[in-house]
């Protein structure tokens, strides 16, 4: 295959194709079932036992969103201007890294306050300085609180982050519903908290959803990649060998592993949820084979052996899925429909093929699908080898 570049991940989406809220309930969702050399058919989440078969093993996210959409103003002697700030890396107990805007009005040395809604309440307020500024509107922010102290506190004061494209698009539509975005934003299996966007395939499940899959014999799995906000960049290189990914943390426990290991060995196909989760697997696969010659983030494009294999995995991933990738252990994906010209987009290229999934992506739109985070969503099978 010859060279891929950022244009050839581009698509044109109406934008009353945005989703601005879930289906209700979460399972009524449509799901495009895409395979291959057969025709694309169309179905729902609540069906989706009846397209897996008894030894299936879901692998899902189970990290938790944390409230890290903080809302402020920053005092600088007597003036002041409302910030808003997205979490994205801690460093220490005390400090974060945070996407901020306006960026331009800030600087180091300035102060940061959050919250303070209810004015009798001290802890209703959250305070930081501005440490250092870094690029594309990243600063680093010393909190007055530390540890659990600060943990509670951005609880307290902090928002769910959405993605942008909802926030804009449902300012745009006069849309100001937010309350429900706590629960709705959350996967029902949400338990370790790190991640600042949610595993969005993920939402799509329900305890009923989950009963008629497990009495279909289908196993399910959990390991953890906490998102980050890095999964909000644009890729800026048309050269897709000059982007560079973000980084992630995620856990592939012994278990999580063996479990793999046995679905495999039984014949069981693996079936990852979310691109979360498929990166994750795939970096622990990855760790797992003796590369030679090429840095791990590269181990992923073409090389000679593949073993199969996955080990148990804790540490950050920089894995960038794109066509031409082998991929060592998924062996069909549930993930949602992905922004014009986002590593999303080339992973599920890469795992269905390119001319697949642009015919999936016209004939959702046309079909009048629900787009990103809160929308539908696609069981995929893999592009033969």
């Amino acid at each position: 295959m010859s060279a891929m570049k950022l244009s050839d991940f581009d698509f044109t989406l109406p934008e009353e194709r945005i989703a601005l809220h879930p289906a209700t309930p979460r399972d009524s969702a449509r799901m495009l079932v895409v395979k291959p050399g057969a025709e694309l058919a169309d179905s729902v989440f609540s069906a989706l036992a009846d397209q897996l078969s008894p030894g299936d093993l879901l692998v899902f996210n189970d990290t938790k969103v944390i409230p890290a959409r903080l809302l402020g103003e920053r005092i600088r002697d007597d003036n002041r201007v409302a910030i808003e700030a997205l979490l994205i890396k801690r460093r220490d107990e005390a400090t974060w890294d945070a996407f901020a805007k306006p960026g331009k009005r800030l600087k180091p040395g300035d102060t940061l306050r959050f919250g303070g809604h209810n004015p009798a309440c001290a802890a209703d307020t959250l305070t930081g300085t501005i440490l250092a500024k870094g690029e594309e509107g990243v600063v680093t922010i010393r909190f007055d609180r530390t540890g659990a102290f600060l943990d509670e506190a951005i609880a307290l004061v902090g928002g769910m982050p959405l993605p942008p494209y909802i926030l804009e698009a449902r300012k745009r539509a006069g849309d100001i519903a937010a309350a429900q975005d706590a629960g709705d934003y959350q996967t029902i299996f949400a338990a370790r908290d790190g991640a600042v966007a949610a595993p969005t395939a993920s939402l799509h499940f329900t305890p009923a959803l989950l009963e008629r899959l497990t009495a279909r014999g289908v196993e399910h799995v959990f390991v953890t990649l906490h998102v980050g906000a890095g999964t909000f960049l644009p890729v800026k290189v048309e050269n897709l060998d000059e982007h560079k990914m973000h980084a992630e943390w995620g856990e592939v426990s012994a278990e999580a592993a063996a479990r793999i290991r046995e679905a495999r060995a039984r014949g069981g196909r693996v079936i990852a949820v979310g691109t979360t989760a498929c990166r994750l697997i795939e970096s622990a696969a990855c760790a797992a084979e003796v590369v030679t010659g090429s840095a791990f983030a590269q181990a992923s494009m073409e090389e000679p052996a593949l073993s199969g294999e996955i080990a148990p995995f804790a540490g950050e991933t920089e894995i960038f899925i794109r066509p031409g990738y082998r991929f060592r252990v998924t062996d069909a994906l549930i993930t949602n429909f992905h922004l014009p010209k986002s590593t999303l987009l080339m992973l599920v290229s890469a795992f269905a093929g390119v001319e697949t999934m642009r015919c999936a992506y016209r004939h959702a739109i046309e079909n009048g699908y629900r787009f990103y985070s809160y929308g539908d969503g696609s069981l995929l099978f893999p592009e033969a080898p």
